[in-house]
């Protein structure tokens, strides 16, 4: 069993920064990807970012290219999403999750979810 923990959600100014971190524990992770998630009031579910525990293969959504970083610590075991030139439309519940070996944006690939951190953007 995986268990992820995200934290550092809140409310910051249009053009702001925020960094997303999640916490995974339970089992060695070096063949999981791990990816963050978003959903908006309203909408579904979509891919923002992953990366794999091994080599750092990194994925992005195109909203996300440019402005968002996502990065690991192995020794936390913990995924970082830097997120920077924020906009109103990046408000929404941003989820970590977990999948084995390949890097994919498909949402129910992944097997491991967090309970999702809250993202809110000021015009």
């Amino acid at each position: 069993q995986v268990q992820l923990v995200e934290s550092g959600g809140g409310v910051v100014q249009a053009g702001g920064s925020l960094r997303l971190s999640c916490a995974a524990s339970g089992r060695a992770f070096s063949s999981y990807v791990m990816g963050w998630f978003r959903q908006a009031p309203g909408k579904e579910r979509e891919f923002v970012a992953a990366i794999s525990w091994v080599g750092g293969t990194t994925y992005y959504a195109d909203p996300a290219k440019g402005r968002f970083t996502i990065s690991k610590d192995n020794a936390k075991n913990t995924v970082y999403l830097q997120m920077n030139s924020l906009k109103p439309e990046d408000t929404a519940a941003y989820y970590c999750a977990a999948r084995l070996y390949r890097v994919s944006a498909v949402e129910y690939e992944y097997r491991y979810w967090g309970q999702g951190t809250q993202v809110t953007v000021s015009s």
